[in-house]
């Protein structure tokens, strides 16, 4: 008996290696459709490896969204450090800009000067206190500036030097509150020049005043005003700004002009210091209103 059952096993195997080859070869032929078993097999695989690879799959996706984004803020990060440094470098090149176009409108206003020698200065403080008043300069009597030179932008007049040190400067502008503060003038008007004396300005309207101009002279606004030259101090030829208004003096006896300075005394930098070759005089008006302002030597007064 016992010798049955162990030809037995020794059969089921023989039996079992032949369906296993017989499977193998069937299996290996070129057929179009798979066998019962291959498809049980092949679908039970397959969905144990759905439920397997979709759980991977979107961790995987998740860790990489979270990869993704942290490389997309890193990189908007560094987006934000170079446009912040484009902006910097735009600031600096308008800047540049507009200090290349000053100067060049210094030099071109200085290499048209024939009557004085030019310093070219820059505006290095301004008292909030006398803002339109006065301004202090980088240049000093070792630079060759003395007391009472001319002082304009490459636009207009501005006003004249009042006090020098070794190195600086100190300029009292057109628009100053002093009483003694003159400068000779003209209308260039059509058929003649018209002079006159700029005493003073209108705070409200921001504009100088003009004033001593012959009743009979006739001025129309948008005329140009210049310095005289007659008093000494301020060079022949300086523009000062244009006629807006033209009406009488409190008196009457003489007209009175509103003057739009051409220099803008807000945005002071970049000055020229006329040093003329001329010996200037420094003189002081007197209250005779009916001097001939054609014969006239020492207009601009000083405080």
């Amino acid at each position: 008996m016992p010798q049955f059952f162990q030809n037995k096993k020794i059969l089921l195997l023989l039996f079992g290696t032949i369906f296993l080859v017989a499977l193998i070869s069937f299996s290996l032929r070129d057929r179009d459709n798979a066998t019962l078993p291959e498809q049980m097999i092949k679908d039970a695989v397959g969905f144990g490896h759905s439920l397997v690879s979709k759980p991977m799959n979107f961790v995987t996706d998740v860790f990489v969204n979270i990869n993704d984004l942290l490389n997309t803020y890193d990189e908007n990060e560094r987006l934000k450090a170079r446009l912040d440094e484009f902006a910097v470098l735009d600031a600096n090149l308008k800047e540049a800009q507009s200090e290349n176009e000053k100067l060049r409108a210094v030099v071109e206003k200085t290499e048209g000067l024939s009557d004085y020698e030019s310093i070219q200065a820059t505006v290095i403080a301004r008292n909030p206190d006398q803002w339109e008043e006065k301004i202090i300069l980088d240049k000093g009597s070792t630079h060759g500036v003395e007391v009472n030179m001319a002082v304009q932008t490459a636009t207009g007049l501005v006003g004249k030097v009042v006090l020098v040190t070794p190195f600086t400067s100190e300029v009292e502008l057109l628009f100053t509150n002093n009483p003694n503060y003159r400068v000779s003038s003209m209308v260039l008007s059509e058929n003649q020049e018209v002079y006159g004396l700029i005493e003073g300005y209108d705070v409200e309207r921001g504009e100088l005043m003009m004033k001593r101009i012959d009743s009979s002279s006739t001025i129309k606004e948008g005329e140009q005003v210049v310095s005289s030259g007659l008093g000494g101090i301020f060079p022949r030829g300086i523009l000062i700004g244009d006629v807006t208004e033209v009406t009488t003096d409190d008196f009457g006896l003489t007209k009175m002009a509103y003057i739009k300075p051409a220099a803008n005394f807000s945005l002071l930098d970049h000055v020229i210091i006329a040093k003329r070759s001329v010996t200037t005089i420094d003189g002081y008006d007197g209250d005779n209103t009916n001097k001939d302002l054609t014969n006239e030597t020492d207009e601009e007064g000083e405080s």
